[in-house]
């Protein structure tokens, strides 16, 4: 008996599931780009960042969150970020999930390049391109929509030299 279509079958279907067992760890979706890569989710705050939704305004005045942004040489190496907000609340407990008003986390660009998310008001940015460096900040809900007050994205930006 000819054991070579049965063979076929068995080793398509466990090699299908071990590719997409491996691109699912490595955070590649079916949806066309890979979740793991900050170079898919936006370009800096003075662009449209990709997201997965449009953003969310909020409504201007007292009640509007704002953003600004301290950052030190640490003393060991690389750099001290402090985030402070007002109208906003860290909510790493809730990240990815649904929106909460006046919570959410911040994500992290360096010269325009998305380095990560935070979830609190200190991050430590480790050694960072030579000359002038522009880290900016925005503030996102849960969901990871950036927020907006009228047409402006909540953000704040230095210039530090390095």
């Amino acid at each position: 008996m000819d054991r070579s279509i049965p063979m076929l079958l068995i080793g398509l279907i466990f090699g299908g599931g071990i590719g997409f067992t491996v691109a699912a760890g490595n955070g590649i979706t079916l949806d066309g780009h890979d979740h793991a890569d900050p170079a898919h989710h936006g370009h800096g705050p003075a662009s449209v960042p990709h997201e997965h939704a449009a953003p969310y305004v909020l409504p201007a005045g007292e009640t509007a969150p704002t953003v600004t942004l301290d950052v030190r040489p640490d003393p060991s190496s690389g750099w001290n970020l402090h985030i402070d907000t007002t109208g906003f609340r860290f909510a790493p407990e809730r990240a990815s999930g649904p929106h909460v008003p006046g919570e959410g986390h911040a994500h992290v660009y360096v010269n325009g390049d998305k380095v990560g998310r935070v979830y609190g008001p200190w991050m430590h940015l480790g050694t960072l391109p030579d000359g002038e460096v522009t880290i900016a900040v925005t503030l996102n809900a849960n969901d990871h929509r950036p927020l907006v007050v009228g047409d402006r994205p909540v953000s704040a930006s230095v210039i530090v030299r390095n």
